[in-house]
Order: structure tokens, then C-alpha cells, then sequence
């Protein structure tokens, strides 16, 4: 089964530019952080986000085009697979203009129950949602 995109479109500020008049590279990674955490929200309901949280466990990110101040740009995000209380999610950022990929990244999550911060299985009820 073919993973579900969701995507947001943001327009780069000028506080995301670096000395080098570019998006500065910690940026990106925000932004990868930005687009998971509202995929989840908008999937997700209040009952299940007050009962479990995601945590990182790793963050592989590849640079592959700068983009400037005032560049309109699509964040795209996805689950690629889970398993346990493991998820590894995919995210590419694309210049809406050009349609050039200027970063992928796949980060590792782990789900955890929001009040005791113990590892938790993935449900059946979270996967089907995504």
C-alpha cells in the first residue's frame, strides 16, 4: 500500500537565513521536526495525543539544494513503515517553483505513553490512521 503524502507549504523567513544568505542547515531539521508533529496532529485525535508521545531516535538528512528568503517551499511527509513501538518516516522539502528537492530526510521515532515515558507498541488503531 502506497503511504499517504501530507504536505504544508510555508514561505522561507528571514529568520531561517543563515551568514551564507541561505536557509541555514539546523533550519531544515526544525522544519522536518515541524511537518511530523503536524502530520500526527492532524491525524490524531485529543484522546490519543494525551495518552502517547513521539521521541527521535535518529535523523538522517541530506542537503541537496540551498533555498533563499522569501522562496515558497512544499514540506512532504510520510510513514515509510513501523514496527514495535518503532516508526521511520520519510520528509522531503521541495521549492514549489523550480520543483527541485532541496532536502530528504528519514527520522526514526519511538512512540511512548505520555505519562509514565515507557516505550509503547504501535496500535493497530495509530498505523490505520496513517
Amino acid at each position: 500500500m502506497k503511504p499517504e503524502i501530507f504536505e504544508h507549504q510555508i514561505t522561507v523567513p528571514k529568520s531561517a537565513i543563515d551568514d551564507m544568505d541561505h536557509v541555514n542547515n539546523v533550519v531544515y531539521l526544525l522544519w522536518v521536526q515541524d511537518i511530523a508533529k503536524k502530520h500526527w496532529e492532524s491525524k490524531t485525535d485529543e484522546r490519543i495525543r494525551n495518552k502517547y508521545v513521539w521521541v527521535v531516535l535518529n535523523h538522517f538528512i541530506e542537503y541537496h539544494q540551498p533555498a533563499y528568503e522569501n522562496d515558497k517551499i512544499i514540506l512532504q511527509t510520510w510513514i515509510d513503515s513501523h514496527q514495535g513501538v518503532k516508526s521511520d518516516r520519510h520528509t522531503r522539502i521541495i521549492n514549489t517553483v523550480t520543483q527541485k528537492v532541496l532536502v530528504s530526510a528519514k527520522t526514526s521515532w519511538c512512540l511512548l505513553y505520555k505519562e509514565t515515558l515507557r516505550p509503547a507498541r504501535i496500535t493497530d488503531e495509530i498505523s490505520t490512521l496513517f
